[in-house]
């Protein structure tokens, strides 16, 4: 026997995948250069703003998903493990990379920010 609650987690679910699966498919016919879930979640954050609400069903499934976020790092910290020799022998690049990376998201969200504030001034 389904309880209630399982219904409403399975309503959800099928929701994000939904969202998935057209993000997948326009992602394979329109723009393969952006990953379909990608694509899929800006569906879905366009289908909730023009709701202008979040139904139950999926905001069960995305409180639920948040409290357990902590489990989505375990492959990761497996992976930084099982690799350990190859980080290793290239720290020195993946250091290069890693400050530099962070130095250009900065640069370029203060300027989107100084883009918009601009705008916003008119």
């Amino acid at each position: 026997m389904i309880r209630n609650g399982s219904r409403v987690m399975i309503s959800g679910l099928v929701q994000i995948l939904l969202f998935q699966g057209l993000g997948e498919l326009v992602a394979h016919f329109l723009l393969p250069l952006i990953p379909g879930p990608v694509i899929g979640l800006i569906l879905l954050i366009g289908f909730l703003a023009l709701r202008r609400s979040v139904n139950a069903s999926l905001g069960e499934v995305a409180s639920t998903f948040s409290r357990h976020f902590g489990l989505l790092f375990v492959p990761a910290a497996v992976g930084v493990v099982m690799f350990w020799p190859h980080l290793k022998a290239h720290a020195v690049a993946i250091a290069v990379a890693l400050v530099a990376s962070v130095v250009l998201t900065i640069a370029v969200t203060a300027l989107v920010l100084k883009g918009l504030s601009r705008g916003s001034r008119k």
